[in-house]
């Protein structure tokens, strides 16, 4: 695997190093040892799915407050994805700032999400399945949410947003 830090610190896009052959290939997409090189909790508790059978379909974006803040290692398994991290640490120097990775299950490239950032996704084609690891188990009392339209953040969104959940639609302006 290969790791680029991105812009906000803890963000990495990390891409596979297949090994080709006749066959096909093989990639690791996880390694304790090199995760833990780049500083990253390698910890993993908790692995899940989304999804989505529209294109258009926004879920996000979402993170959990302490102590069960979690580091989210994201890959788009079928379909496509605009994915998106969003650093909603008030003492980090990009605070408010976010970074979008196009994962598709052709690029096969993932992002890892820090603590104590918030993380969502549109998707760019229909019947779109996500697969996301986590280091902490997901906790409802906890869990917290940013609209995916504030303008705090003037988040670029490529396409229209054509589905999203009530609970997404109806957060709050942050800072309040």
């Amino acid at each position: 695997m290969t790791f680029h830090e991105t812009k906000i610190s803890g963000a990495f896009e990390i891409y596979l190093e297949p090994k080709l052959d006749e066959r096909g290939f093989f990639a690791r997409t996880w390694c304790q040892k090199e995760f833990e090189s780049h500083g990253l909790n390698s910890r993993l508790v908790q692995c899940s799915i989304s999804f989505n059978t529209r294109k258009g379909t926004l879920r996000g974006i979402h993170y959990q407050a302490a102590p069960y803040e979690e580091i989210k290692l994201i890959r788009c398994t079928r379909g496509a994805v605009y994915d998106v991290v969003l650093d909603v640490r008030p003492q980090s120097p990009t605070f408010k700032d976010w970074i979008a990775v196009l994962l598709t299950a052709e690029n096969r490239h993932m992002v890892c999400v820090p603590r104590g950032c918030a993380h969502g996704f549109l998707t760019l084609e229909n019947e779109t399945e996500v697969f996301y690891q986590m280091t902490e188990v997901y906790n409802a009392e906890f869990a917290r949410g940013v609209r995916w339209d504030d303008p705090a953040f003037q988040i670029a969104w490529p396409e229209k947003v054509e589905v999203i959940s009530q609970r997404d639609r109806s957060y709050p302006d942050f800072g309040r």
